[in-house]
């Protein structure tokens, strides 16, 4: 079994993802690290020297890569829009048990504040406004493609991962 983490940028993914994997015993892999590893390159790059166009195929690719290779239990952190792309809502939803971390943008805020430099798609002046158009754009298909809704606002990610144990088992 697949559990997938999908949900805005800052919401988490990585870091339940890695407690929740240490709590369940299995491997963790983080979409990004892995795409990074695979291209030799930082996120930041690709999407400079190619566009968010490639990027979304390379991220695509890679997810398929990972989904179809590994029958193992694990738990997978996906990229903020890695759903977005078509076909990959499918198979996130199809194929994982998938978790949308879902945060307000206040949370968003606070978390990502001082981390919009490795962020292309957050490369602006006004960040609340991009957060709540990205979030305009991307939270019908947070919430079709998951199987689990899990709210974060407020909580630790401790508290975090054994929800979502609770709500899988």
């Amino acid at each position: 079994m697949i559990i997938s983490l999908t949900g805005f940028m800052g919401c988490g993914k990585s870091s339940v993802g890695r407690r929740l994997s240490e709590l369940l015993c299995c491997p963790f892999i983080d979409l990004d690290e892995e795409i990074e590893a695979r291209e030799g390159r930082r996120i930041a790059e690709i999407f400079e020297q190619d566009g968010e166009v490639e990027f979304r195929k390379i991220e695509k690719a890679t997810l398929e890569h990972i989904i179809e290779s590994d029958g193992r239990k694990l738990v997978l952190a996906l990229g903020g829009g890695a759903i977005m792309t078509q076909g990959s809502a499918e198979i996130v939803h199809d194929r994982t048990t998938c978790i949308y971390l879902r945060a307000y943008a206040d949370t968003l805020m606070e978390h990502l504040s001082d981390e919009t430099s490795g962020r292309p798609l957050l490369n602006t002046d006004d960040l609340r406004g991009r957060i709540m158009t990205l979030m305009e754009l991307r939270s019908e298909t947070y919430e079709s493609t998951a199987h689990h809704i899990i709210d974060t606002d407020g909580k630790d990610i401790d508290t975090i991962a054994r929800e979502i144990i609770q709500s899988i088992l």
